[in-house]
């Protein structure tokens, strides 16, 4: 770890170990010691596999890469450059597995929101798409809070609700939609009821 004070733009790694990973590790490297081995014994055709050295005399197995990579077994590490006294190593990897809500929040977007590449040009036109999009997967976000489903499920609920309005002779009359009580129950759980 860097000081802060003597480095303000510095990088600081937090090292977890996993149980769990090493295990996943070990039969990882296992296999890759198995490909490896077979490319050097020549029952394998030779590709770029790890753990293989070539030299001018032929491969061979790079057991040093292999032994330390067997040393770093279960480790796994996390750069940040947010200072101790900001957030401690635990926050640093709790804020690492929080991720998956942006990128599920990203893959929301871009299929339930709509939100397809932009072909704006100026500034402000690119600010306002970026603005809607972000608008709409906070009103999902809350959506979803409300009711417990997913935003894809409740707009495949609603979808099918439609109100008519017909004008006849001069008078307008709308006829709301026919609502179910399920779908009753997810309307009134959105509106805070």
């Amino acid at each position: 770890m860097w000081s802060p004070v003597d480095h303000p733009n510095a990088w600081r790694a937090v090292w977890q170990y996993s149980t769990a990973r090493a295990a996943r590790d070990e039969k990882t490297l296992n296999a890759q010691e198995a490909r490896a081995r077979a490319v050097v014994d020549g029952g394998t055709p030779p590709k770029s596999t790890r753990f293989v050295k070539t030299t001018a005399q032929g491969r061979s197995l790079d057991t040093a890469s292999l032994e330390r990579a067997r040393s770093l077994s279960g480790l796994k590490g996390y750069v940040t450059n947010a200072p101790v006294t900001l957030m401690d190593p635990g926050e640093v990897i709790a804020k690492y597995h929080d991720l998956w809500h942006v990128e599920q929040s990203f893959r929301m977007s871009k299929t339930d929101l709509r939100a397809r590449p932009i072909f704006h040009r100026t500034k402000d036109s690119i600010e306002a798409h970026l603005t809607i999009v972000f608008a709409a997967l906070a009103v999902s976000r809350l959506v979803q809070e409300r009711t417990g489903l997913a935003i894809g499920n409740v707009v495949k609920k609603l979808r099918p609700l439609r109100s008519a309005t017909i004008a006849i002779n001069g008078t307008r009359h709308t006829f709301p939609p026919q609502v179910e009580p399920e779908i009753r129950e997810i309307l009134d759980r959105i509106s805070g009821r």
